[in-house]
């Protein structure tokens, strides 16, 4: 499902004292099936724009087309209902969402709401459990009494029990150790490919955008400051710089490389293993000279 916001704006509390633009005249495409990272500092727009996406908040100029679905500030689609089945929101800390008395009903909640049948409902959730790492006999548990990451997998269940097409990922690592960032992220990448979503990552890892997503929309103070792919974005340190943000840190290895011995290694999205390979050739073909 494709996303395109069209001369966007939003005003909180517009047309009072106390209004403020945190949207300013945003437009971008984002074709069916991509992987987009948002990245922004506090306060950049990053939250207020994937509000957007399900109808949560509609443009104060512009609009924002969902697929067939237009929003503007003229006119409320009569089926908001069915967008927002579409698009699943995975909001920081998912977890306190929680609140049905076994994980069964919580990851049930969901689709019931939009009036999936109760057969149906049972199958997604055999579906969707060894998905998010967890087996069937976690159904008849409290979700309460779980630790934080087994927690947070069941409330990522019940956002992938509506089947969305659209899946928005708010900070979706946030409070988790290392492992458990990298374990929840190769999850979402593997969903993404699997079910050939079109995924929205509001983060502040610049690792996290450079491994998987596939194109990059940068705010900075509710403007778009940067669009692109990674291998164009990530490689223009001196911008990235003027609005504080830092580049990964295989970019920065790769810059110091580059310095100490006089070699360019152009930025592919490398793996670490292929990064190392490439500079062991580099060395290797030093010594035969």
């Amino acid at each position: 499902m494709d996303i395109t916001f069209k001369d966007v704006s939003y005003v909180y509390q517009q047309n009072t004292p106390f209004a403020h633009k945190a949207l300013d005249n945003i437009s971008f495409h984002i074709p069916s099936g991509s992987f987009v990272a948002i990245i922004g500092h506090t306060g950049s727009g990053k939250s207020t724009l994937i509000q957007h996406l399900n109808g949560l908040v509609f443009p104060s100029e512009g609009e924002v087309i969902i697929g067939d679905v237009r929003l503007t500030n003229r006119e409320k689609p009569k089926d908001m209902k069915t967008l927002r089945s579409q698009v699943g929101v995975v909001f920081q800390y998912p977890e306190h969402q929680l609140f049905e008395e076994t994980i069964e009903k919580d990851i049930a909640f969901g689709p019931q709401n939009f009036g999936v049948a109760e057969g149906e409902i049972n199958e997604r959730i055999k579906t969707i459990l060894p998905m998010v790492g967890l087996s069937e006999e976690f159904l008849e548990r409290s979700p309460f009494d779980l630790s934080g990451g087994q927690m947070r997998r069941v409330a990522i269940a019940g956002v992938l029990a509506v089947k969305p097409r659209i899946l928005v990922l708010d900070e979706p690592t946030a409070g988790l150790d290392p492992r458990g960032q990298q374990e929840i992220m190769d999850m979402f990448y593997q969903l993404h490919q699997k079910e050939h979503l079109t995924t929205v990552l509001v983060t502040h890892s610049m690792e996290d955008a450079m491994k998987y997503a596939d194109h990059i929309i940068i705010l900075n103070k509710g403007k778009k400051y940067m669009e692109g792919r990674p291998e164009d974005v990530f490689t223009q340190v001196e911008a990235l710089n003027k609005v504080q943000l830092d580049t990964p840190e295989v970019i920065q290895f790769m810059n110091k490389f580059s310095e100490r011995f006089n070699k360019e290694i152009p930025f592919q999205r490398q793996s670490p293993k292929q990064l190392a390979e490439q500079i062991c050739q580099l060395l290797k073909g030093d010594e035969r000279t």
